[in-house]
C-alpha cells in the first residue's frame, strides 16, 4: 500500500477502503506523506466525493489521530455544536440553561477565526475565567457542578488540524464529506455521547442554501449513526446574524441578558429548539414542546442565571462583571448607523457584518491575531423592521476612529432596504433527527 495508489483510486472515483484511509491519516500526521500528495488526494475527494462508509471511516481515522477524551465517569454527556455564524451566543445562554436541568455539561469551545466568533474568545472576554484547565479539574467540575465550558486544550482529531489547514491553502473547504467528516472527528473525541447540532444556513453559514444544509446534516446524521453517537441536526438561519450584538463582550452582555429572560425572539427560537432535543437525547424527556417548557421555566425561577454565575465563579471569573456588566472595559467611541431612506429592512447580509465586525478588531483573519473584546455592532434593525429616514440601524463600537467611521459605511451598505413590507424570516429551517438509509455523497 502507498500513498500514489490511494491517489489514483480517488482519482478514478474508486472507493477507498478502511486500511487505505487509514493508512492516509496515519502517515499524513506523522509526516510521511506530504503536503503536496495530501493536496492531490484532498483534491481528488473534493471533486469525485465519498461514499458515506468513506466519510465515516475518515471521520474515525482523524478523531483517534489523538487524545481520545473519556468522559464515562461523568455519565451521559449529550454534546451541542454550531457549524458556525454571526451573532452566535448560544452555547453561553444554553449550556446553563441544560445543566439548571440537570443535564451533565462538558464541552469544549474553540477560537472564533474570520465572520465566525467563538465561545472561547467570549469566555476570555469575562475577566479571571479560566478556558484552559486540566482535563481532571474539567471532569471535576462537570461532576461538581454539572457544568463547565473550556477552551480545547486536549490533542483532539490532529490530523483534522493539519488537513483543515491544507483544505483552506488550495481551497478545498467547501466540501460535504470533508465537512462532516472535520465536524465529527472532534465530537467523537470530545467524549460525548450524543449530539446535538446546529447546522447554519445563509450568507453567514458555510452552507449557503438549504439543499446543501440538508445534505451535510443527512451526512453527520449517518456518521452519528455508523459510530454509534445518536445525531440531531438542526437547520438554522444565518441568513442575518443571530440577536442583536456582534462582538465578545457585547454577546456577553446579551447573553446575560437573556438568562435573565430578555431575549430576542430569534435567540429564543434557536436556544429552545437546540434545548429541547438536548433534553431528549438525555432522557429528561421525549415531549419537545414540554421540554421548551421546562427551559422557559429555569430561565424565569431564575435557575439558569444562577448556574451560569456558578460556572463563572467555579472557574476563577470575576462574577462582579456579570452581576453588573457596565463594569465590562466600554469602547472609545460608539458611532451611530443611520438609514438614508424609509422603508423596511428587506436583507442584512450576515458575512459582511461579520466582516465588518471581525476589520473592527472582533475577530481574526488569522489565528495568531489578538482580539478586542470590547469592539463590535449593536443592531437595532433587523429583516421585517419598518425604519424611518435618518432613524437608527445600529451602533458600531471601536477602538480606532477611522475603523469606526469605514465600519459605519460598510454597515449601511449590508442594509438592504426597500419600500415593501417583508415578513419575519424563519428561525428554525428544518429539523433532521433521522434518516432511512445510507446514500452516496
Amino acid at each position: 500500500m502507498n500513498i500514489l495508489e490511494i491517489i489514483g483510486k480517488k482519482r478514478d472515483s474508486k472507493e477507498l477502503t478502511k486500511e487505505e484511509i487509514d493508512y492516509f491519516v496515519n502517515n499524513y500526521t506523522n509526516g510521511e506523506i506530504t503536503d503536496y500528495q495530501a493536496s492531490a488526494l484532498v483534491m481528488a475527494i473534493y471533486i469525485n466525493g465519498m461514499t458515506i462508509e468513506e466519510t465515516t471511516n475518515l471521520t474515525l481515522a482523524m478523531a483517534h489521530s489523538g487524545d481520545i477524551l473519556d468522559l464515562s465517569e461523568v455519565g451521559n454527556v449529550v454534546d451541542k455544536h454550531s457549524t458556525g455564524g454571526v451573532g452566535d451566543k448560544v452555547t453561553l445562554i444554553l449550556m446553563p440553561i441544560c445543566a439548571a436541568l440537570g443535564c451533565k455539561v462538558a464541552k469544549m469551545s474553540g477560537r472564533g477565526l474570520g465572520v465566525t466568533g467563538g465561545t472561547k474568545d467570549k469566555l476570555e472576554a469575562i475577566p479571571g475565567y479560566k478556558t484552559e484547565i486540566s482535563i481532571d479539574e474539567f471532569i471535576k467540575n462537570v461532576n461538581k457542578i454539572g457544568i463547565s465550558l473550556i477552551g480545547q486544550t486536549l490533542n483532539l482529531a490532529p490530523a483534522d488540524k493539519k488537513l483543515y489547514a491544507l483544505r483552506d491553502a488550495i481551497n478545498c473547504t467547501a466540501n460535504i464529506p470533508l465537512i462532516a467528516s472535520s465536524i465529527m472527528s472532534k465530537k467523537i473525541a470530545s467524549g460525548a455521547n450524543k449530539l446535538v447540532l446546529d447546522v447554519t444556513c445563509g450568507s453567514g453559514a458555510f452552507m449557503q442554501n438549504i439543499e446543501d444544509a440538508e445534505e451535510l446534516s443527512k451526512t453527520m446524521i449517518n456518521i452519528g449513526k455508523l459510530a454509534n453517537k445518536e445525531t440531531v441536526c438542526i437547520i438554522t438561519n444565518m441568513d442575518q446574524p443571530l440577536g442583536r450584538m456582534v462582538g465578545n463582550t457585547l454577546e456577553v452582555i446579551e447573553a446575560i441578558e437573556a438568562l435573565k429572560g430578555n431575549m430576542d425572539e430569534d435567540v429564543k427560537n434557536v436556544v429552545l429548539e437546540l434545548g429541547a432535543y438536548i433534553l431528549k437525547l438525555d432522557g429528561k424527556g421525549n415531549d419537545i414542546e414540554k421540554n421548551k417548557k421546562l427551559i422557559e421555566e429555569v430561565i424565569v425561577n431564575g435557575k439558569a442565571y444562577n448556574k451560569f454565575l456558578e460556572l463563572i465563579s467555579n472557574q476563577d471569573g470575576d462574577i462582579s462583571y456579570i452581576e453588573n456588566y457596565n463594569k465590562f472595559e466600554k469602547s472609545k467611541y460608539k458611532l451611530e448607523v443611520k438609514s438614508s431612506i424609509s422603508g423596511y429592512v428587506h436583507n442584512l447580509n450576515a458575512f459582511k457584518v461579520g466582516q465588518i465586525a471581525s476589520l473592527l478588531g472582533a475577530g481574526r483573519q488569522r489565528k495568531e491575531d489578538e482580539i478586542d473584546y470590547s469592539v463590535g455592532i449593536e443592531l437595532l434593525k433587523k429583516v421585517g423592521d419598518k425604519v424611518q429616514e435618518q432613524e437608527t440601524l445600529a451602533y458600531i463600537y471601536a477602538n480606532d476612529e477611522q475603523k469606526g467611521k469605514q465600519a459605519v459605511i460598510d454597515l449601511q451598505k449590508a442594509y438592504l432596504i426597500s419600500a415593501e413590507n417583508v415578513e419575519k424570516p424563519k428561525d428554525i429551517l428544518e429539523i433532521i433527527t433521522f434518516i432511512k438509509k445510507s446514500s452516496l455523497i
